[in-house]
């Protein structure tokens, strides 16, 4: 680890003979002498240690950017275009965003206001859902009423249902799913029907299969054009990347 720091300073100031810095032709002595310097040298000056690992965390922070571009670019066609998730928005804007969402989680829940916001000031701007359920059954249970809700009622019900749900306080149970869906005129009665189906339970897991290729393991996590955003982002410091992207 020491010999990143630049050796040829602690040289000049030691008077070692190069040689000397292959530690292994160095006698004993050298080299005890040698590390003694780097630890003197260290205590005078810790600041070099901090700028290491700033210097580390770049690199690593640069590294997993350019990782999570290459698995964007890798996984288009179903981030983009894989015919079931729930398009909103404005279908032909010239950004794309992908969300990957929970019902049950707070992160989420606080993200779908800011999301909201995003499309009410923002006319261009084209949203993906992706059904990912990852906090227990609950959350399993209202990710396959949703489905089944789109696949049943359409998009637009679909829509109300889940803006319902990302609002919903208490447990999610299949009676207070079924009541939430009277409330927007649904048929409950087909929707229940439909949530075990093949179909449901076959776009859930394709949803958790892409997740699972691009390293997603939290919710909510986003797409945004090219780029994947991990955690929750406030509008702000989306709408400054959506700007970005633009550039």
């Amino acid at each position: 680890m020491f010999r990143m720091f630049a050796p040829a300073a602690l040289v000049a100031a030691l008077a070692l003979p190069a040689a000397a810095l292959d530690l292994s032709n160095m006698t004993e002595e050298e080299r005890a002498n040698f590390r003694e310097e780097i630890r003197a040298y260290l205590l005078e000056n810790p600041q070099i240690i901090m700028e290491a690992v700033a210097v580390l965390e770049e690199r690593q922070q640069a590294e997993q950017a350019q990782a999570d571009l290459n698995l964007v670019a890798n996984n288009t066609e179903a981030l983009f275009n894989d015919g079931y998730s729930y398009v909103g928005g404005n279908p032909d804007g010239d950004i794309t965003m992908v969300e990957f969402l929970d019902y049950r989680c707070g992160f989420c829940k606080r993200a779908h206001t800011e999301v909201a916001k995003m499309l009410e000031t923002d006319g261009n701007i084209r949203l993906i859902v992706k059904e990912f359920p990852i906090l227990g059954e609950q959350s399993l249970l209202a990710s396959r009423f949703a489905v089944a809700t789109k696949q049943v009622a359409g998009d637009e019900a679909y829509k109300g249902l889940t803006d319902a749900l990302m609002t919903m306080t208490g447990d999610v149970t299949l009676r207070s799913l079924r009541r939430m869906a009277s409330t927007f005129g649904l048929d409950a009665d087909a929707i229940e029907a439909r949530m075990d189906s093949d179909e449901v339970t076959e776009e859930i897991a394709q949803t958790h299969a892409l997740a699972q290729r691009l390293q997603i393991t939290g919710t909510p996590t986003f797409v945004l054009q090219d780029e994947l955003l991990r955690g929750f982002l406030p509008y702000d410091e989306m709408m400054a990347l959506v700007d970005e992207k633009r550039r």
